[in-house]
This record gives structure tokens, C-alpha cells and sequence, in this order.
């Protein structure tokens, strides 16, 4: 047998498992698709099918529809809220009441904040990324991150909370939040 040839088929169980090892790692731990929910005018990825539903809430001084779009992947919840204001004057103060109701829902604090930009919102001041710090009912810590932005007179929240997020699902959950 050729002298070379012979050193490849030795290498080939080592190459085929580096080479299965890497195809492994590349694989989706989680099943992202495009969501475009209805009346909302946003476009996000969820990394499991998101189940909708709509309340009727309080949110800046008026009640209002607040449509919820969410899943669970593993041990993270995914969410989309949205909700029309309609009056422009009040679309501050609504991201001020979504941060604030994030913060109350999990008796947690706010870790982090930093500027959002969702391509095609409307620029404002209080759209930002939080992270928060807390505890769900039964007294395990979670943690939170929520995008709050606006388009117009329509607020809206992307949460992901869960006791352990990965940064990975995290850049692909916000970096494809879109308002065409």
C-alpha cells in the first residue's frame, strides 16, 4: 500500500470525529424562525413556536390592548409585547411603565441598561436594552433582558428571561428585531 495513502486512512477516524465534533457544535441547539405578528408591524425570531394572546392593561395613565406573543425554549421564556398608545406624548412614559412592570414582576433590580436601536423604530430617548436581576414566585433568581422601543404611538417589549441566558440566543433574539 502507498506510504501516504496508508497515513491518511489511519487519520480518517481522528479526522471523521473532529470533523463530526464540529458539525455537532454547529448544529442549532434551538429552532429559530421569523415571526411577523399579526397587527404588530415587527418582525423578531423566536426559537420555538410563540403562542399569542391579548390583555386589556393599564399602561400609562389608559387602558390599552397589550398583545403578548411568547414561548418557552429550554429554560428561557421568549416574548414580543406590543401595544398602541395613541397619543404620541404618551409613548415615554409607556416605556418608562414596561421597565418598570419588568423590574416589579420579578421583585428584581435593574443591572444594565444601554441604548437600543431596532431598525425602524422611532428614535426616542427612553428605548433602551435592561438587564435585570430577580426572583420568580417560588424564590429561584432569574434574570431578565428586555428591549424597549417605539414606532409611532406602538410600544414595544422583547423579553428573554430565564436563570441562565446565553448570550448566543440573546444577539440572534434582539439582532433580528425589525419594524419594516
Amino acid at each position: 500500500m502507498d506510504r501516504r495513502l496508508h497515513r491518511r486512512l489511519k487519520r480518517a477516524p481522528a479526522a471523521a470525529g473532529a470533523w463530526l465534533c464540529c458539525l455537532a457544535a454547529c448544529s442549532p441547539a434551538l429552532n429559530w424562525r421569523e415571526v411577523t405578528p399579526a397587527e404588530s408591524g415587527a418582525s423578531v425570531m423566536f426559537p420555538c413556536k410563540p403562542d399569542s394572546d391579548v390583555r386589556q392593561v393599564p399602561l400609562a395613565g389608559a387602558p390599552v390592548a397589550l398583545s403578548i406573543h411568547a414561548c418557552r425554549a429550554g429554560d428561557v421564556t421568549y416574548a414580543l409585547s406590543h401595544a398602541d398608545v395613541a397619543d404620541p406624548a404618551r409613548v415615554g412614559p409607556a416605556l418608562e411603565a414596561l421597565a418598570a412592570a419588568a423590574a416589579a414582576n420579578l421583585g428584581g433590580t435593574v443591572v444594565s441598561q444601554r441604548p437600543v436601536v431596532v431598525e425602524g423604530m422611532t428614535p426616542h430617548p427612553q428605548a433602551r436594552l435592561i438587564e435585570l436581576q430577580g426572583r420568580l414566585p417560588d424564590g429561584r433568581p432569574v434574570n431578565e433582558r428586555a428591549a424597549l422601543f417605539s414606532k409611532g404611538t406602538r410600544v414595544f417589549q422583547a423579553t428573554m428571561f430565564g436563570a441562565a441566558l446565553e448570550d448566543e440566543a440573546s444577539e440572534t433574539f434582539f439582532g433580528a428585531l425589525r419594524l419594516p
